[in-house]
């Protein structure tokens, strides 16, 4: 019998698997690729800061440590490279903007924002527009999340099924769950969004949000180490390669890329630079945001070996190593949960069949 039984092939499981193996806890996993293409078509940026009310992102100061040592941790054993480090560069429009990120810089967001204001032209970036003022917010990056989900699944190889979830199969012991030929003593969903057609978690408030991306190429850009922000972002990738998102859109939950979300980005391309890229890639993928921005997981509140980690949403890069850290070691009654993720909040609105 083994200690875990993942479902999900998405960030939060690979996540989850890898932190179970540091912490030496035995699983099996199960997952299919096809099912949603959510964390293949993240950009996986992390960024310290919130520009739309310019705050310091919710445990930042804890969340980033916690991910540069998981991501490099599994860059080593995984012996593949997914992790870049990089400043996020941010120009304003107005006057106010500047005293606003320099109050920040003084107080609650000292360890991210560079405390000073250029005005001269910047040598990260080539033919980008940047007339205006900007600085820096530090300690941001990105993911290769698709690069980290194939050495991940590579690396378990012998612990991963490729498969869809068949939740008639699942039958809840006294020991834990017995699912096909599979025994564990406990099992954790990891559905993203999906976890709508989950019979156990059905209930959780997820509001998903539909995100696209587009992979660009051209010889005339160069933004050498730095993320562009403005109305949106665009960074280099490798040689010639950039990345330029995202959209965000709630009605039309699917992971098929769509001529409006391609305008729009492309609108927000005309916002950084005038040259005319070749699209090389466009993708589509349904993020599994919260209802209060919070993950959730935790325990179903009528089965003890029933578990749900998920909600991780736009900053999943940056939630996910510290918080499936917290997940498994309160699944080893190491700790408890943090008080905001604890899918106990939600227990009102479950509603046992009768």
């Amino acid at each position: 019998m083994t200690d875990v039984l993942i479902v999900g092939n998405g960030l939060a499981a690979n996540t989850l698997a890898f932190q179970l193996y540091q912490q030496g806890l035995s699983f099996r996993w199960i997952g299919n690729s096809n099912l949603s293409n959510c964390s293949h078509a993240a950009a996986g940026i992390w960024n310290p800061m919130v520009f739309k009310r310019m705050t310091k992102s919710w445990l930042a100061e804890l969340l980033i440590p916690e991910l540069l040592h998981f991501y490099k941790a599994a860059e080593t054993a995984m012996q593949a490279r997914f992790i870049t480090e990089r400043p996020m560069l941010r120009s304003f429009k107005e006057k106010q903007e500047q005293t606003l990120w320099l109050k920040k810089a003084e107080t609650e967001a000292a360890l991210f924002l560079d405390k000073t204001i250029y005005t001269n032209g910047n040598e990260y970036l080539t033919n980008c527009w940047l007339n205006e003022p900007y600085s820096f917010v530090n300690q941001c990056g990105n993911l290769n999340v698709s690069a980290f989900i194939n050495a991940s699944n590579h690396f378990f190889k012998d612990c991963f099924s490729e498969a869809t979830f068949q939740y008639n199969d699942l039958k809840l012991t006294l020991l834990g769950v017995h699912y096909q030929q599979h025994q564990a003593k406990r099992i954790v969903f990891c559905e993203g969004y999906l976890v709508k057609n989950n019979p156990y978690f059905n209930w959780i408030p997820l509001v998903p949000a539909k995100g696209e991306l587009l992979t660009l190429q051209t010889d005339q850009l160069h933004l050498n180490t730095v993320i562009f922000n403005r109305n949106g972002f665009l960074f280099q990738t490798e040689k010639n390669t950039f990345k330029l998102g995202a959209t965000y859109e709630w009605q039309q939950l699917n992971d098929l890329p769509s001529l409006e979300g391609q305008l729009e980005l492309l609108n927000k391309l005309v916002a950084i630079t005038s040259v005319e890229p070749i699209i090389t890639q466009h993708q589509a993928g349904v993020r599994p945001s919260s209802k209060d921005r919070r993950p959730i997981m935790g325990v179903h509140p009528n089965h003890n070996s029933v578990f749900v980690f998920n909600g991780l949403g736009t900053k999943g890069v940056m939630l996910a190593p510290y918080f499936s850290k917290n997940f498994v070691f309160f699944i080893q009654s190491k700790a408890v949960l943090h008080p905001e993720v604890d899918v106990a909040r939600f227990y009102h609105l479950y509603k046992p069949h009768l």
